[in-house]
């Protein structure tokens, strides 16, 4: 799979969001793409879960997760809700405090990574387009049936 074909591919799934989708088709997706700096993608994201099986999804329809908020490489929101009202709040108690954004390895490359301040948990990032990111969840007890945890982000 290319780039192209990759972001393709994210277009399609986010057209068509209650189909669910092979984590190995999302893992080429993912070596397809391109890496991205932290002070790129600096603001707030509206978050997508992409359905895969994955028993992050569930929790996340639960707290009613809207996105994430990078306020700089320091501080970030990684856990933006909507509460009873619809408003948005950062949900640092399930998130065990924010986190920051920092260039880390995974898979061979090294790319924009949130990394959660209370709990052994990363978010990496990769470019699909300027104002779109596909994330994939990594840390201790994250793997699910041997399957990383994937998600869309995007500039509302």
């Amino acid at each position: 799979m290319n780039a192209e074909q990759a972001c393709d591919r994210i277009a399609s799934i986010r057209r068509d969001g209650s189909s669910v989708t092979d984590p190995a088709e999302l893992d080429e997706v993912w070596a397809a793409l391109d890496t991205v700096r932290p002070e790129d993608i600096l603001g707030a994201w509206k978050g997508t879960r992409i359905k895969s099986g994955h028993r992050v999804e569930e929790m996340l329809g639960r707290i009613r997760w809207y996105g994430k908020t990078f306020h700089s490489t320091g501080r970030a929101e990684p856990l933006i809700c909507r509460d009873e009202h619809g408003a948005l709040y950062s949900n640092a108690e399930l998130a065990k405090g924010e986190a920051s954004l920092w260039m880390v390895e995974f898979r061979g490359e090294a790319t924009a990574t949130m990394v959660y301040d209370g709990q052994p948990v990363l978010d990496h990032f990769k470019r699909v387009d300027g104002d779109t990111l596909l994330g994939v969840m990594n840390g201790k007890n994250v793997l699910d049936n041997g399957h990383h945890f994937y998600f869309i982000l995007e500039r509302p």
